[in-house]
């Protein structure tokens, strides 16, 4: 009896010491997210490369730039007459300061004119690659290359479906 009496006090030493309290720190922290301001994109103006001519033994490209200007290359001329030519014009909205990436279209675009067709291709934009929402805006305009056939039929040639450009913030 003693020794289980012993052993009892033994045992009983032993769970006290091991639940000694023991030095603590705690810490907190907060936590906190910022829900900013969606991205968006609106279109403001379609593209529109204007009046073209094409000679009927060599084709060409207009490559009507961001800022609206237009070039030929080949058999292509642009007459006196430069009808309406406008780069595409969109207007970018978000957070004041953030940075978005743009994508455009990398596949030709047809356009079409009853059974006739072009390609509008090599599309590029002001600003490239990158814009910054300077104020929570920017204005982002996008020109493109049109690939013209030799004898190329006379027409008004339309695309049947929008391209698209997309941003998103970096």
């Amino acid at each position: 009896m003693k020794r289980t009496r012993l052993l009892f006090v033994a045992s009983f030493a032993l769970v006290c010491a091991a639940t000694t309290a023991r030095a603590q720190e705690t810490a907190s922290a907060t936590v906190t997210a910022t829900i900013v301001t969606p991205i968006s994109i609106t279109k403001d103006v379609d593209m529109n490369f204007g009046n073209v001519a094409v000679r009927s033994s060599a084709g060409g490209t207009v490559v009507l730039t961001p800022a609206g200007t237009r070039t030929t290359t080949g058999g292509v001329t642009l007459p006196t007459t430069a009808g309406t030519v406008t780069a595409a014009s969109f207007t970018v909205n978000g957070t004041s300061g953030y940075t978005y990436v743009i994508t455009l279209p990398t596949t030709p675009l047809t356009i079409t004119s009853g059974a006739n067709t072009m390609t509008v291709t090599a599309f590029t934009s002001d600003p490239s690659g990158t814009g910054t929402l300077t104020g929570g805006t920017q204005v982002l305009n996008v020109g493109a290359t049109l690939n013209v056939s030799a004898a190329q039929p006379a027409g008004q040639y339309v695309s049947g479906t929008p391209f698209n450009v997309t941003v998103n913030y970096n």
